[in-house]
């Protein structure tokens, strides 16, 4: 038997007593009532023997019958229902190994966002799930713990108009009858169970790999997702072979929370990375790397979270070194450095160790930034201690000794030890591992890393502190990073005068490119320029009210809050934008602004 299943405060399931192994959904898609009907039957292991009793994680399905596998009707209760984790359903299965979940779920259900045609760039309703960290439940009777992994098939029905896709073996057409089958041989946890309905089209980009989008975006997606077919060969040089057949991708409407969420064999992708001129695909690297570290390697726990995230990052900065250039991978690495900084100035200090502790949270309520720029952090310190050869390897065993497993911090804190540091005569004193995962703040032994194309940069806001012209400065050939390092340079007291006259040289409050214009819209709305230019306020709504990632729309609505106008502002804007956000957004902006 595998090793015993880490407690997960997130979950009310016991798989060290009874495991779900295998589920196949047979489920229809309801566009018009809102809901998903239809059944799950979960092939079961007994690992206590002694055992009688399945408990599952579920948030307001309606459970019509639990049967056995040869259809005979099986006890069940729902728990007392918690807000956050819903309600335990404990089936009595005796020695059964095989159950049957016939269920509806609720039009709340918060992993499923059901668009209305003027929502959709074709003009027809569409659906997607996005069930990380814990939502998964609120579509599947499921053990909703990153810790536990099954393989799953499924027969799904939509109107035949539309086409579905899912997290395992596509289809690339519509079927006639709208009937769709899919499978997914490889384990996966249930946040990784993925299903989207909508009008879609799909063009290949390479052997593996393709996009799928509406009619309108899937060119031009097309066009952005190019060197896809390069980054899986470069992530496969480092760290071993993509193991899950095929890497598509779906571009979904504007209202995904995400810029990405790493769904095996169909990265579910948001189209505010279509810029135009491929600047912002370092997110296609980094939803790719997760296809080894947390798809391959998962955390047990969300308190874990770290050994998903922090290793993508570092995983997704090696890939665009290798594909765009070291100077490339070096802007990414200062941009990283910013955002920890910030985060460790606006969380509290127990949220910025490494290992959290999440119990009696939402997950999603945890530090968004720590676990990807901290844990990538400190994986470039173990790599400067070590080098980075000997890293390499070190990495490429990890992922092939525990590929389709979970890991929380302390295993993996002993295999480093045992595996990594011993042999290279580094001690864990030295490296300040202590320091890294259970304390605050960033240990003094980071490494610091340097920019050319962000030096000319930092010289160019001297001259316009100085009193040069914003159309003086010298620009030519600067990338997206260095005009986010540019905005971000800028001081939040700089006069009006300047910053009307920046945003009328380079663009910012038009501007396409989402880093840009997120990072200057928060220098707006904190020095408070927005509310003296209506143009710029008008541009500062229309970010908030076009698309809904959450990281972004959250960025700018803090901003707003810092001051009284800004809030009242933000309110206002909130309850116009609130309607078209994805459940994880509206639940992100209602702790920053209130529900209206």
């Amino acid at each position: 038997m595998s090793r015993p299943y880490t407690p997960d405060p997130h979950s009310h399931a016991r798989p060290n007593e009874v495991v779900v192994r295998h589920v196949a959904l047979d489920l229809s898609v309801d566009l018009d009532a809102r809901r998903l009907v239809g059944s799950a039957r979960l092939d079961l292991e007994h690992r206590d023997p002694t055992a009688s009793v399945l408990v599952l994680d579920t948030w307001r399905l309606s459970v019509e019958q639990v049967t056995a596998g040869d259809g005979s009707a099986l006890p069940f209760t729902l728990g007392e229902e918690d807000p956050v984790l819903g309600s335990a359903l404990r089936i009595e299965v005796g020695t059964t190994d095989q159950v049957v979940v016939h269920y509806a779920t609720s039009p709340e259900a918060r992993a499923l966002q059901w668009l209305e045609p003027a929502q959709t760039a074709s003009g027809k309703a569409f659906l997607f799930t996005q069930s990380q960290p814990i939502l998964a439940r609120t579509w599947i009777p499921c053990q909703d713990s990153p810790a536990v992994r099954v393989t799953y098939d499924a027969a799904v029905q939509v109107p035949a108009e539309l086409l579905a896709v899912m997290s395992a073996e596509n289809p690339t057409e519509r079927s006639a009858d709208g009937r769709y089958r899919f499978t997914m041989p490889q384990p996966v946890p249930a946040y990784l169970i993925a299903l989207a309905v909508g009008d879609l089209e799909f063009r290949a980009i390479g052997e593996r790999s393709g996009v799928y989008a509406e009619p309108s975006v899937v060119e031009g997606a097309a066009w952005e997702f190019a060197d896809t077919e390069r980054m899986i060969e470069a992530a496969e040089r480092r760290y071993g072979p993509y193991r899950w057949g095929r890497y598509d991708i779906l571009v979904l409407p504007p209202s995904f929370p995400y810029g990405g969420m790493e769904n095996p064999r169909l990265t579910f992708a948001t189209p505010t990375v279509l810029a135009g001129d491929r600047s912002l695909v370092t997110l296609i690297a980094h939803e790719l790397a997760h296809s080894w570290s947390g798809n391959l390697v998962t955390n047990s726990t969300w308190n874990d979270i770290w050994l998903n995230e922090g290793f993508t990052v570092y995983f997704e900065t090696r890939i665009d070194e290798e594909l765009y250039g070291a100077p490339y991978a070096s802007m990414l690495l200062r941009l990283g450095r910013q955002e920890l900084a910030r985060a460790v100035a606006d969380e509290a200090p127990r949220d910025t160790w490494l290992e959290l502790d999440l119990a009696e949270r939402d997950p999603e309520d945890g530090p968004a930034k720590i676990p990807y720029e901290k844990g990538s952090l400190f994986l470039r310190t173990i790599e400067a201690a070590v080098g980075r050869e000997r890293f390499d390897a070190f990495l490429r065993d990890y992922f092939d000794r525990f590929a389709f497993e979970s890991m929380d911090t302390a295993t993996f804190l002993a295999h480093l030890t045992s595996e990594l540091l011993e042999p290279a005569g580094v001690t864990a004193e030295e490296l300040q591992v202590e320091a890294w995962v259970h304390g605050p703040g960033v240990p003094g032994n980071a490494p610091e890393f340097a920019s050319d194309a962000f030096d000319r940069v930092d010289a160019q806001v001297a001259a316009l502190l100085a009193g040069s012209a914003p159309d003086a400065l010298d620009t030519t050939g600067w990338v997206s990073q260095q005009w986010v390092h540019f905005v971000r340079a800028l001081p939040v007291d700089i006069s009006y005068d300047v910053l009307a006259a920046v945003d009328t040289a380079f663009g910012f409050t038009a501007s396409g490119n989402l880093e840009i214009a997120t990072a200057w819209l928060e220098l707006v709305a904190r020095s408070g320029y927005v509310f003296t230019t209506p143009t710029v306020d008008e541009g500062l709504a229309d970010f908030l009210t076009r698309h809904g990632r959450a990281l972004y729309v959250r960025r700018v609505y803090e901003a707003l809050a810092s001051s009284e106008q800004g809030l009242a502002r933000a309110r206002e804007i909130y309850a116009t934008a609130r309607p078209t956000y994805h459940p994880v957004s509206q639940g992100v902006v209602d702790r920053i602004v209130g529900r209206p």
